[in-house]
């Protein structure tokens, strides 16, 4: 099971805190993407898109990055600001 996390501004987009998925041993986050899309349209684009970081296992992702059955996928909206 893959669990994926909403953060900030994307639980409201997502309708919910969180998701699970169980879609086998491994998948690549494009397929994850796809997954997400189902349920919310937008947050599949903006993650085939690199709109949002994707975090796996508290790593920041590559869009070349397998997703492992019992990862902990975290979607965070872009940051800015600092000085």
């Amino acid at each position: 099971m893959i669990t994926v996390k909403y953060f900030a501004s994307l639980k409201s987009i997502a309708g919910k805190d969180e998701d699970q998925f169980n879609l086998g041993p491994e998948v690549s986050l494009l397929q994850l993407s796809q997954e997400i899309a189902k349920t919310s349209p937008q947050l599949g684009e903006w993650v085939r898109e690199k709109r949002v970081m994707v975090s796996i296992n508290h790593d920041i992702a590559s869009p070349t990055t397998i997703v492992k059955d019992g990862d902990e996928v975290a979607l965070l909206p872009p940051f800015s600001g600092g000085c």
